[in-house]
């Protein structure tokens, strides 16, 4: 029995997968915004700020973690207005009646999110590379920084489902975009946190953005992990766990409602 159920879990959720794979083409204007978006943010750093940003590299080579961490979290936005927006259309109801596994709707979700980034991060990538951004990460090193980059993408989608499942509306999902927006400018993504105020600087360094980019920084250019990558691992994978079951509670809730 407990078998079967797996079985059908995956195969559902599957099912629920493609249906988003669908929605990241026929909806280009969210997929455009994801790649659209960083893009921009990463050209303005690099030739409007860059030549008065000394960080004792190339400002290419160093703006480029947080950007991608910007463009991340900016898709997984996108999660939460999606799972609002099929609580408020009445999807999610419709769905129950059918006879599939209640959490393949979450897990279809979080997959098709997970696709898109992957997408929109690929496309930073290469326009970073066309503007002169030179990684000298090995083999091993890639391996590191695409495991770094799938726990925060995982991590931030199932916070995403969290927050699109206590959302009333559309708009209060999107105020999730605030959140995610807002952390990254304050931590080492585009600017040393030494050359910010005392509490500042002290803010910047102790949130978990700082050593996420510093962890994918060293991996990216060579340049002193430290402990950031425990302190990385901690940070998402502990949110990782709490966000899934705060998920899977919630909807169990809504649910009975």
């Amino acid at each position: 029995m407990s078998e079967s159920r797996w079985y059908w879990t995956i195969l559902d959720g599957w099912t629920m997968s493609k249906r988003s794979f669908k929605h990241i083409f026929r909806n280009p204007e969210s997929l455009f915004l994801s790649i659209g978006l960083p893009i921009t943010l990463m050209l303005m750093f690099v030739y409007v700020f860059g030549g008065a940003i000394q960080t004792g590299t190339d400002y290419v080579n160093y703006v480029i973690p947080g950007v991608i961490i910007t463009c991340v979290g900016y898709g997984s936005t996108m999660t939460s207005i999606s799972i609002t927006q099929d609580m408020v259309d009445g999807l999610f109801e419709r769905f129950r009646s059918m006879p599939i596994q209640p959490s393949s709707l979450l897990v279809g979700h979080v997959i098709g999110s997970f696709v898109r980034n992957i997408i929109s991060t690929t496309l930073v990538f290469f326009v970073a590379f066309l503007i002169g951004f030179r990684p000298n990460a090995g083999l091993l090193e890639w391996v590191g920084i695409i495991a770094v980059l799938s726990l925060f993408l995982f991590a931030m989608n199932w916070l995403a489902v969290v927050f699109g499942l206590l959302a009333k509306s559309v708009e209060s999902a999107s105020a999730f975009t605030f959140l995610i927006m807002f952390l990254p400018y304050v931590s080492s993504a585009f600017v040393p946190t030494e050359t910010m105020p005392t509490w500042l600087h002290a803010f910047a360094d102790k949130q978990p953005m700082t050593p996420l980019i510093e962890t994918l920084r060293g991996l990216l250019i060579g340049t002193p992990i430290g402990d950031n990558h425990w302190l990385t691992l901690y940070w998402f994978g502990g949110l990782l766990v709490v966000a899934i079951i705060t998920a899977v509670v919630l909807f169990k809730r809504r649910k009975q409602e």
